[in-house]
C-alpha cells in the first residue's frame, strides 16, 4: 500500500510538472503571436487595433517621450502613431528577430523605415521590450539611438 501511494504521489508530480511546461510553451506561443500581430496591426497603420493590444494605461520608456518611464492610454497611444504616420505615410517596420525571454517578455529587433515629406528616407534600428500579462501589453520600453 505504501509503495502504491507513493507512485501515485509521483505520477501526480510528474503530471503537474508535464502540465505547467505544456502551460509556459503555449504562454510563450501566444506571446510571439500577440507580438507578430502587434506589428501587423503597425504596418497595415490600424493605431486603434493596436492600442488595444494595451492595458488600458501602459507603461512606455521611449526616447521620443523623455528618459523617465511615462504612462500612455490607448489615447495617446492612437495620437502619437497617427501623428507619426502623417509626417511619414510609409512608416513601415520590418522585424528581424523575436526573442521570447521567459513567460511575461518579448524582445524585439527591428528596423522601422519612412519617407518624410522632403523625400528623404530614414531606416533606424530599434529594439523593444514587451512585457505581457493577461494577453495584454503592460510595458513597452523601446530603444534606439537619436541623436543622430
Amino acid at each position: 500500500m505504501k509503495n502504491f501511494v507513493l507512485a501515485l504521489f509521483a505520477l501526480a508530480v510528474m503530471v503537474s510538472c508535464s502540465d505547467k511546461k505544456t502551460d509556459r510553451k503555449e504562454t510563450l506561443h501566444q506571446n510571439e503571436k500577440l507580438i507578430q500581430q502587434y506589428f501587423d496591426y503597425f504596418n497595415k497603420h490600424d493605431w486603434v487595433k493596436l492600442s488595444e493590444m494595451y492595458t488600458e494605461t501602459a507603461e512606455f520608456r521611449d526616447p521620443s517621450l523623455g528618459p523617465e518611464v511615462v504612462k500612455q492610454s490607448r489615447y495617446q497611444i492612437i495620437k502619437k502613431y497617427t501623428e507619426l504616420a502623417q509626417l511619414f505615410p510609409d512608416l513601415k517596420d520590418t522585424v528581424s528577430t523575436i526573442y521570447l525571454a521567459g513567460e511575461h517578455h518579448v524582445v524585439v529587433e527591428f528596423t522601422s523605415s519612412g519617407t518624410a515629406p522632403d523625400k528623404s528616407r530614414f531606416l533606424l534600428p530599434i529594439c523593444t521590450i514587451f512585457t505581457i500579462e493577461n494577453g495584454m501589453i503592460t510595458k513597452d520600453f523601446t530603444y534606439y539611438d537619436n541623436f543622430e
